[in-house]
């Protein structure tokens, strides 16, 4: 098992052992097992998947952070996560609409990069919740 900590601007969020972790870095997706080499990652806004003990999975709105694992162990830090019970549809469809139109505007003024990213979080929080 994997003594995971989850931690957010917040204080902590979630402390668990869980069979794995699936998560995507910037090197691309990953899972975590017992006993894997030691790592430390730089974590793109992703659905995080924690494995329970019992194969039952869990789903969570990541919105990027870091990862390190050593010796069964693993803290991931990340300014937002949220559970599907968490996650506000409305909310979450209203963001998607707003990146959108922000990325099809295509004006100077527009910051892209923040806008596909908005995008991105807004797909994966709809995601998590219909999963």
């Amino acid at each position: 098992m994997i003594s995971l900590r989850i931690v957010t601007p917040k204080g902590n969020y979630l402390t668990r052992d869980v069979k794995s972790i699936h998560i995507k870095s910037v090197e691309g997706e990953m899972t975590i097992l017992s006993n894997h080499i030691p790592i430390f990652a730089s974590i793109v806004p992703n659905d995080l998947v924690l494995e329970e003990e019992n194969g039952e999975k869990n789903h969570y709105a990541l919105s990027g952070g870091f990862l390190h694992f050593e010796n069964n162990e693993a803290l991931l830090l990340t300014d937002a996560i949220e559970g599907k019970g968490e996650i506000d549809l409305e909310r979450a469809k209203k963001a998607y609409e707003r990146a959108r139109k922000r990325i099809e505007k295509k004006d100077s003024d527009t910051d892209m990069k923040r806008a596909q990213l908005a995008l991105q979080r807004a797909i994966i929080r709809i995601h998590v919740y219909e999963e």
